[in-house]
């Protein structure tokens, strides 16, 4: 956030049309200061803001050139344009970012995003990483923690201290705060809002449907990690279980059009492309799997442009992806320009399996 109260102090000024040496008596300063205020060289004292606030008529706020909803709009935006870059670009995220945190040190949304960015995101981050930065993140948590009533930033908070406890070694006391702190999965909010209305109302089914669909999207992206990290199976293995599993699936949802099996579906090869993608797998295991994740995608969205009532739990994040997932994933795709997926782009077969889903 900018001072501005030089400029506000030369424009009251010029408006009550009095003069440098006119404000420098009646504030008991020389005329030298009252320059350097207005030019930004210095700030007044802290003991002259209110005679200047009463001087000029006006409260401490406008003298400051504080505007709580200007300065609440800025940060959103910055947010915003944060949140645009940190899966695109990475280096323009983090430079968003670090300045953002400089700007505004004591928005606690902007803390959150600046420590899991520094951090390395909410997985497999770098235990030196979070050591070197153990006091500064550890400050960040308090502040969040001693005044933020967000839930979901108090908890990131915890999140982070659990994280730097493991990076120490300290695994034990990491995962007592995970006990101690977070939900089990049948004290969920969801859970319990399900629980909340009979089960012979519209509203039970609407909340069980809901809760079961973002489960399977929950569940299909554990079953995928599941396969991938398979220590005893080789890539090539690895890919011919996205394939099979992937086929079992898409065949359950051809014989009973159940939205079920094709979130199921989606979820388990998006996140087995993802990791083909990115953790070593050939350009041609990527394309096959990409191509039968492409057509899962397809159907889900054929099915919610039927108004079927489709909740995920992955896209909640975008609400490009939100809107139209397929045209989300192909965007994403075709327009990569660093790393693994602007490699891919230069495959031929690569490019042939995206246009045939655009």
């Amino acid at each position: 956030m900018k001072i501005t109260i030089g400029t506000n102090i030369k424009r009251l000024r010029t408006a009550k049309n009095i003069t440098q040496e006119q404000l420098s008596v009646a504030m008991n300063v020389t005329c030298a200061a009252v320059s350097k205020w207005e030019r930004g060289e210095t700030y007044p004292d802290i003991t002259l803001l209110q005679p200047l606030a009463y001087y000029f008529g006006v409260t401490l706020d406008e003298l400051m050139g504080y505007d709580k909803d200007k300065i609440q709009a800025e940060i959103d935006d910055v947010i915003a344009l944060y949140r645009k870059y940190w899966k695109s670009d990475y280096k323009k995220a983090r430079e968003i970012i670090v300045k953002a945190y400089h700007d505004y040190p004591n928005d606690y949304w902007i803390m959150h995003y600046y420590m899991w960015n520094i951090g390395g995101d909410m997985a497999d981050n770098d235990p030196a990483v979070l050591i070197a930065h153990k006091d500064e993140f550890l400050a960040i948590c308090e502040k969040i923690l001693e005044g933020c009533m967000e839930e979901t930033l108090r908890l990131n908070a915890w999140n982070m201290r659990a994280k730097i406890l493991h990076a120490e070694g300290k695994t034990k006391e990491a995962l007592e705060i995970y006990k101690t702190k977070f939900s089990d999965w049948y004290t969920t909010g969801e859970q319990k809002t399900e629980q909340l209305f009979a089960k012979n109302t519209s509203e039970y089914y609407f909340h069980v449907q809901k809760n079961m669909y973002e489960l399977v999207d929950f569940a299909a992206d554990k079953l995928g990690r599941t396969v991938f990290f398979n220590p005893s199976l080789s890539m090539e293995e690895k890919t011919e279980r996205a394939l099979q599993y992937g086929n079992l699936m898409l065949n359950a949802f051809g014989e009973t059009k159940e939205a079920f099996f094709i979130m199921l579906a989606r979820s388990f090869l998006g996140r087995m492309e993802n990791d083909l993608c990115y953790r070593g797998g050939t350009d041609d295991q990527v394309i096959a799997v990409m191509d039968k994740n492409l057509y899962a995608t397809k159907k889900l969205e054929e099915l919610k442009a039927k108004n079927e009532p489709l909740y995920c739990s992955f896209d909640s994040y975008s609400s490009e992806a939100r809107n139209n997932l397929l045209e989300w994933i192909l965007n994403y795709r075709s327009d990569a320009t660093r790393g693994r997926r602007a490699e891919l782009l230069k495959n031929p077969a690569y490019v042939e399996v995206l246009n045939k889903y655009k």
